[in-house]
């Protein structure tokens, strides 16, 4: 088995490929502190990325959503006076609505989100990281916002003075998490936000630990390319919590964890700063910026591991 630890559009491409050519079961353990209550409904944005993706109905163009989705029924919500800054097609609202459904049914998230990926001809296992509520949250110059409000509605214009994970101290793993990782045979950190979707991840009891006991190799592959993100504001995050904006700066978040740590040829330089943290540092492309590009740093992975 190969567990990957993701949240966003960057691991699901990761995964897409990954989904392609690996031979044995993939199991992916999701971020959900993105998770949002809107219109009454239970959003979870990073398991819904990964799983339109590997059901191959995601936008291409935004990498959410799904594609040819319509947008009548938000439409219809601003015309009536309510907030419609968040985007929710017309198809993807029947999976916010199904799922609120079976939660109020007693139903837990990770059990939800098994029938979801089924029904959507997903045959990898998708986790969420916990069943129980876990919201990250930003502190700014203008008050704490839910990380949607900052990501989405504010679009990032405010000032980061901090990070905070609310229900980190409670939360407990989703059935499956801890063994899915002490059972690998690999486990993928997949390029994401390294505070606010592995971050969290890593923040739930035991999690941490389990990557510390497994002995799974454990390979990450950087977000960080030149500097920047190649999606999303990791920089903006990673500056506010002292974090050096570089593949190096992503290596030290992860140097009590990592094995192997995939950065992309530009970053080459840091190879040798990198290996000094006790970790194998290894160049490639790891910009996908095609369906070709997936399945070769797939290949690839499976190659290191």
């Amino acid at each position: 088995m190969i567990t990957a630890l993701a949240g966003g559009v960057g691991a699901a491409k990761l995964l897409r490929g990954l989904s392609k050519v690996v031979s044995e079961d993939l199991t992916i353990i999701v971020n959900t502190g993105d998770d949002v209550t809107l219109h009454g409904l239970h959003i979870s944005p990073d398991i819904d990325i990964i799983t339109y993706t590997l059901a191959g109905i995601v936008d291409p163009e935004k990498g959410w959503g799904i594609k040819g989705d319509t947008f009548n029924c938000l439409d219809t919500l601003k015309q009536l006076g309510c907030e419609g800054w968040f985007n929710l097609g017309d198809r993807d609202l029947a999976t916010h609505i199904y799922r609120t459904h079976l939660l109020k049914q007693g139903l837990k998230l990770s059990e939800v989100t098994s029938k979801i990926a089924s029904s959507l001809g997903v045959t990898a296992q998708i986790i969420p990281m916990t069943d129980d509520r876990f919201q990250t949250k930003i502190k700014t110059d203008i008050g704490t916002l839910h990380f949607q409000e900052y990501l989405v509605k504010r679009g990032c214009s405010d000032k980061v003075l901090g990070v905070v994970f609310e229900g980190a101290k409670e939360a407990k793993p989703a059935p499956k998490v801890l063994d899915s990782i002490l059972e690998a045979r690999a486990v993928i950190i997949c390029p994401s936000n390294p505070i606010l979707s592995i971050g969290t991840i890593l923040s739930v009891k035991g999690v941490r630990e389990a990557l510390q006991r497994t002995e799974a190799t454990i390979l990450g592959v950087s977000p960080i390319i030149g500097g920047a993100p190649v999606k999303g504001p990791a920089d903006k995050l990673m500056s506010a919590l002292g974090v050096e904006v570089s593949a190096y700066g992503v290596a030290q978040l992860y140097k009590d964890l990592i094995d192997i740590f995939l950065i992309d040829l530009v970053d080459s330089a840091l190879k040798e700063k990198i290996e000094s943290l006790g970790i194998k540092a290894v160049t490639c492309n790891i910009l996908m910026k095609s369906y070709d590009d997936e399945i070769t740093l797939a290949k690839h992975i499976l190659s290191l591991i």
